[in-house]
């Protein structure tokens, strides 16, 4: 698919035109024909430079796909430059992405930040402060405490289900029951009045109150029970202060990193000096002087004469004291085990304090709303108590029985409808019981990919930056055997079997470095699926053999690859883009370094 670049006034290019293919496009041109500025355009398309042109008001950059056209405006405004428009990646995240790990210019940081020798750790994983990694948690729990209590209210539901459906039963049963008495007894009042209607409307309505009121009064025995479980158990919850654990854990961690660089320090002093000896390589030190007993050689860090015996015997101390650094190193990582459990131990204790605290508040504010429910209930039924019994008076003895039948009927009805309305509710929420224990154990498992998200990705990073440095070196004959970075993210080189400074080596090893830890994000981060491109500029420390390496090195993880070459690389397989139609910044007044 290809692209298609239309320029206006962007970095040093007044007004071009180019296509990008996919694989490998090069930009061939001498200095301060518009090679950068190309580069630039295309970030200023992707939204992540806005590099207006000195001395022009305006400017815009157009990039078309063959699925769509995205146009981004430069305004300059009160000696600020503003954007407008839509860029390629309208995502801040991909954005961040892209300028860390995709568009190798001069400016990336990862490649100053290796060329400077500085840590890489925050540049490697600046794209997490994105993911609100600790907003999300927060989310996800809160969503997975709603749905346990949802969960809990279904699993309820279906211990309920058996005595909703005895209940029915039994309403049926009375129900029927109360029809046939009430049919065979014959009526000779000659109709029901008011009073006899009102009457069994009222006692129908007090047995409604007489179940809720049982029903509230389980309820309130039923959360007490759970209120003083709680509270026992909140007064039985001891919680330690983890102050003193987190300044010895400090301090530990502090010391263990004294103790492991001493001791890989001492290690690499051993090691070279004991495989001279091994290897009767001494010679290549100092001269030796054979004697009768015993041959004599110079130290070779002090000059003076001894013999082998007294050099291994200071190599035994030596490595005696290695040892001891170890059993050291071993002591004080099991010590700071030990505390970091003791410190999981205090987390969760305050958090089951808080947990209890926020369970007891809900369970005094429900016991305080239920108290007030029965408190109104037990009202209403004695008002309907008094009028019951004023009602009584007023009706025929005669007609008691009658009166009576109609009102249980009355009541057992709408009991049967109240009973079996709750028995649908029931069953519908019993019903999500599976569903609702998915729900729980896929939130936890986000909650766990999450808590593990930071360190899994740095763990990635080094294992990208290991595999492409070892690719790259099979292809190279570099000065050095390999680098590493650390847990803590610097940047380790090995020379000659010892570590080397980063300022020891050659430009162009250094610059390698740079694009192989920038590359390491590119695979971590997944960056090729949101980033199709990836640009490529100001290698002039690497060789045209090494630069042909890197770029069918680098081809392989992109769909579009752009670089900037000289007219003398001819070691090019690719699409060749030329500047010779583009108006630049340095046609018109001369050598503008933001045109090379």
């Amino acid at each position: 698919m290809t692209w298609h670049l239309s320029i206006e006034n962007i970095a040093g290019i007044r007004r071009g035109e180019a296509h990008i293919e996919p694989g490998v496009n090069a930009v061939r041109a001498s200095n301060w024909q518009g090679k950068s500025s190309f580069l630039t355009s295309i970030k200023a398309a992707c939204g992540t430079a806005a590099p207006l042109t000195d001395g022009h008001a305006s400017g815009q950059v157009v990039l078309q796909t063959n699925d769509e056209e995205c146009t981004v405006i430069l305004e300059r405004m009160n000696g600020t430059i503003s954007r407008t428009g839509n860029p390629y990646l309208d995502d801040e995240y991909d954005r961040v992405c892209a300028e860390l790990f995709a568009f190798l210019d001069e400016d990336n940081k990862i490649r100053q930040a290796v060329r400077d020798g500085t840590n890489v750790e925050t540049l490697l994983t600046r794209p997490l402060d994105f993911e609100n990694i600790d907003e999300q948690i927060a989310d996800l729990r809160t969503e997975r405490e709603q749905t346990t209590t949802e969960l809990e209210r279904a699993e309820s539901a279906a211990d309920r289900l058996p005595k909703l459906h005895q209940r029915i039963t039994d309403l049926e049963s009375d129900l029927e029951a109360l029809r046939v008495e009430r049919a065979d007894i014959n009526d000779e009042t000659g109709g029901e009045n008011a009073a006899r209607e009102q009457l069994s409307d009222c006692r129908a309505e007090r047995e409604r109150v007489n179940t809720n009121i049982e029903r509230l009064e389980t309820t309130i025995e039923r959360v007490r029970e759970t209120l003083s479980k709680k509270q026992t158990e909140l007064e039985a919850l001891s919680v330690p202060s983890g102050d003193s654990i987190e300044r010895e854990l400090e301090t530990l961690h502090a010391d263990l990193r004294t103790v492991e660089r001493d001791q890989e320090l001492l290690q690499s002093v051993y090691e070279a000096n004991k495989r001279v000896l091994d290897e009767g390589r001494a010679e290549l030190l100092s001269d030796i002087s054979h004697g009768m007993l015993s041959d004599t050689v110079p130290c070779w860090l002090c000059g003076e004469d001894t013999t082998r015996d007294s050099i291994e015997a200071q190599l035994d101390a030596l490595a005696r004291q290695i040892s001891d650094l170890q059993t050291q190193t071993a002591t004080t990582r099991d010590r700071v085990e030990e505390l970091e459990g003791k410190r999981t131990a205090v987390q969760k204790v305050r958090r089951r304090e808080r947990e209890l605290t926020d369970r007891i508040a809900d369970l005094e504010t429900r016991l305080a709303e239920t108290e007030e429910s029965l408190t109104n209930a037990r009202e209403r039924r004695a008002d309907l108590n008094r009028q019951i019994d004023e009602l009584t008076t007023e009706v025929d003895t005669a007609d008691d029985r009658i009166s009576d039948l109609e009102s249980e009927i009355k009541y057992t009805e709408a009991a049967l409808t109240d009973v079996r309305e709750e028995l649908e509710e029931t069953e519908t929420q019993a019903e999500r019981r599976d569903i609702l224990e998915a729900e729980v154990h896929s939130l936890n498992e986000e909650i766990t990919e999450l808590r593990n998200r930071k360190e899994q990705i740095k763990h990635r990073v080094r294992e990208a930056f290991s595999a492409s440095l070892d690719d790259l070196l099979a292809r190279f004959e570099t000065g050095f055997e390999t680098a590493r970075l650390t847990s803590t993210f610097e940047l380790i080189i090995a020379r000659d079997g010892r570590e080397a400074q980063l300022n020891s080596l050659s430009e162009g090893e250094r610059e390698l470095l740079g694009i192989v830890a920038a590359l390491a994000g590119h695979k971590a981060f997944d960056v090729s699926d949101r980033v199709p491109v990836m640009l490529l500029d100001q290698l002039g420390g690497l060789a045209s053999d090494n630069l042909q390496t890197v770029v069918n090195y680098l081809n392989d993880s992109v769909d579009y690859l752009v670089l900037t070459v000289y007219p003398e690389y001819d070691r090019f397989d690719g699409h060749e883009i030329s500047p010779a139609e583009w108006q630049v910044v340095s046609h018109d007044s001369g050598v503008d370094t933001a045109t090379q």
